[in-house]
């Protein structure tokens, strides 16, 4: 007996690789014969790197770069096999885990180290580059990627404009003179579910502004700023910006990679799939796991365990789905290909401890599930 592990992260829990190891070693308790294929999954978000690089191989390459307020951490990008393909998740970089509650601001957060991870990606000579832009804790529409990348935003007195979303009032004109010209012989796909436009009221900032730190006042100046920021790259690159589908992703991310590095935008589960071969494996597979922290309604909006139901289904294959917990309306994904589901919760326990003892109850429950479901293994 075959059997796919492919699910995604289990967030502020377990990474999608612990989630994987996990659930294999529960199975393996009470049926040690069985095959067991780990393909961790992400969307574009955090724990894209390591997905894409636990099924296809490759090295992770540490990096020096500014946090989203500009302190020096050091991050990483993946190389794949191939030596010329490089994978960055914006998070690593630019992420809203990497900032304290209090520290979380919109208005001040940049994306200068996305673009130094860029940067060291073609410093390896990379020709193509696969970018998850997921978990964002930024507004500024990729201007301080863009900066990192050598363009310069100045105000009317031909001055730079400062680091975050609130700066780009002032801004007046690019200089695009210093711009890293090995962009142009690179290809860039932004890998994210996200479809927003820059702009607007299910724009950027008001749609996932609150979520990084911003009230209802910085919302909207912040969307005012991405407006008047939109309509000086859409002048200077001579292309539509601010209403395309995916420009507010990341804060405008999607806008400053489409404009400055004509990027294409691409679906993260579609995107990652097809890196790892997921419908090769799943066909070749008997039985699918998949899951994530929670099951619900939200989950066939694209989420990973849905694009992983759905490809099984049209692969005829059976699809169990293991999360932290099911909550509502979880039975809809029913129709959509899975044909169990579980919690890993024994009871009635607090998130809190669920969350501590995220591993254990993983492997226990999939020990129950190998043991109860209606399949022969």
């Amino acid at each position: 007996m075959k059997i796919l592990i492919a699910p995604d992260s289990f967030k502020e829990s377990l990474s999608a690789i612990e989630v994987a190891d996990s659930i294999e070693k529960g199975i393996l308790n009470f049926k040690p014969d069985t095959e067991c294929i780990k393909i961790p999954l992400a969307d574009g978000g955090e724990g894209t790197v390591e997905a894409i690089l636990a099924a296809t191989g490759g090295s992770k390459i540490k990096a020096r770069v500014m946090d989203p307020l500009m302190r020096e951490i050091e991050s990483f990008w993946g190389l794949l096999p191939d030596d010329h393909t490089a994978v960055i998740e914006m998070a690593a970089a630019s992420g809203l885990e990497l900032l304290a509650n209090d520290e979380r601001n919109p208005m001040l957060t940049s994306t200068n180290g996305t673009g130094q991870l860029i940067g060291s990606a073609l410093d390896h000579g990379c020709k193509k580059i696969f970018i998850g832009i997921g978990g964002s804790a930024t507004n500024d529409g990729g201007a301080g990627m863009a900066t990192a990348l050598g363009i310069r935003l100045l105000d009317v007195n031909g001055l730079d404009i400062g680091d975050g979303g609130v700066y780009l009032s002032d801004l007046s004109y690019l200089d695009l003179s210093g711009f890293d010209e090995r962009i142009a012989t690179c290809e860039l796909i932004v890998i994210s579910d996200v479809q927003n436009p820059l702009c607007g009221e299910n724009g950027a900032s008001y749609i996932y502004g609150p979520q990084k730190g911003a009230d209802h006042e910085m919302v909207v100046q912040l969307d005012l700023n991405l407006n008047h920021y939109g309509k000086i790259l859409e002048a200077s690159f001579g292309k539509s910006i601010i209403d395309e589908p995916g420009a507010g992703a990341a804060g405008g991310l999607g806008a400053g990679l489409k404009a400055f590095c004509n990027a294409k935008l691409l679906p993260g589960f579609e995107t990652i799939s097809e890196i790892v071969q997921l419908e090769k494996l799943i066909q070749e597979s008997d039985l699918i796991i998949t899951g994530e922290g929670k099951l619900d309604y939200q989950t066939k909006f694209g989420k990973v365990p849905f694009g992983v139901a759905q490809m099984a289904k049209k692969a005829n294959k059976s699809v169990i789905g293991i999360a932290g917990t099911l909550g509502k309306d979880y039975k809809e994904l029913y129709k959509y290909g899975f044909q169990h589901m579980f919690s890993i919760s024994e009871g009635i326990e607090s998130l809190e401890y669920s969350i501590l003892n995220a591993q254990n109850l993983l492997i226990k429950a999939s020990e129950r599930i190998i043991q109860s479901i209606s399949i022969d293994i």
